[in-house]
């Protein structure tokens, strides 16, 4: 049996490639009947002598190879009539032959459509892609490893950990673990969330930047007292402001220039799709004066607050004000 795991989505082809493992024995296999290959390294002899090696004891013999699709991505510098893509050419051949107690897994990143190796083994191999969640997708997920660990999750707590988090399914699995572990009869609430997630309060520091730069005085206020109260420095605070507002001023000249929304994205360093909307749809509602005069007092604010002219607490607010003005 071939298996071919690759995509974005790590925590998943772990996940499955954990699964794989237990499906052959798991800890029963032992050391002689769990290979591990990087793919970069390997050749095909050595990997068709593994495969064809009957198992010990066991009734499965696993092999698992890291990377080795992707030493043939294109434009990697490999052609698909290189003299080394012919050789692994024939591991298709091998694979039909090997013992029925072999299982081979490959694992790789990213890989394109066009891959040649891929093309290759394909119709041999059980192939999954494992793209990052989205949307739907993702609340599903998260249910469904909520109701795995014996809770479950409110509607508003379930949007607020994916507002938080995204799509990193390492850190949702982590703090599912311990909002479980922590859940009152069995029920993830927001309390729940603002309580036990570590990425809570850089949460609210983000509302309380756009907040500002939103020109929502009563709210922006409110979020830099609550976040001073909780032991956030005045400093810390001062630069996140001044890093929206950094981006915001290079992303408007960009516009200017008339760069196409992915063009932009690459250049100031965001790549997620809706942060750069948000980012893009901010800039609108400032002309560039607007913004590089907001930017002077942000550096204006940072001196007084290092020179110890201003409290940095007034500061903060003095500077609220301003920015919030107009």
């Amino acid at each position: 049996m071939v298996y071919i795991l690759y995509g974005e989505d790590n925590f998943s082809i772990k996940e499955s490639l954990t699964k794989i493992k237990a499906d052959c024995g798991g800890a029963e296999l032992g050391e002689s009947n769990a290979v591990r290959f990087e793919g970069g390294k390997v050749s095909l002899n050595e990997l068709v002598s593994t495969c064809n090696t009957m198992s010990f004891l066991a009734p499965k013999r696993l092999v698992m190879v890291e990377g080795l699709l992707t030493r043939f991505e294109p434009g990697g510098g490999r052609r698909d009539q290189s003299p080394e893509l012919k050789d692994w050419g024939a591991l298709a051949g091998h694979v039909v032959n090997m013992p029925e107690s072999t299982v081979l897994v490959l694992v790789d990143g990213k890989l394109s459509r066009a891959n040649p190796l891929l093309r290759k083994l394909s119709p041999l191999a059980n192939i999954r892609e494992y793209v990052p969640l989205k949307g739907t997708e993702l609340q599903n997920w998260i249910r469904t490893r909520v109701v795995g660990k014996g809770c479950e999750i409110s509607p508003s707590a379930l949007r607020l950990l994916t507002d938080l988090i995204g799509n990193n399914l390492w850190i949702l699995s982590n703090e599912i673990d311990k909002l479980s572990l922590h859940a009152r009869e069995g029920r993830i609430e927001e309390d729940d969330i603002n309580s036990l997630v570590s990425y809570a309060r850089e949460s609210n520091i983000f509302a309380m930047v756009d907040a500002i730069v939103q020109r929502r005085l009563g709210e922006a206020s409110r979020l830099t007292h609550q976040l001073l109260d909780e032991g956030s420095a005045p400093p810390y605070l001062l630069y996140m402001m001044t890093r929206q507002f950094r981006l915001l001023i290079q992303a408007r000249k960009l516009m200017a220039d008339g760069l196409p929304v992915s063009a932009i994205g690459g250049k100031i360093g965001e790549t997620i799709d809706w942060r750069l909307e948000k980012l893009l749809r901010q800039a609108r509602g400032y002309s560039l004066e607007r913004l590089e005069e907001s930017y002077r007092r942000l550096l204006h604010t940072d001196l007084s607050i290092k020179t110890g002219t201003v409290d940095g607490a007034l500061a903060l607010d003095l500077l609220i004000t301003d920015l919030c003005a107009g």
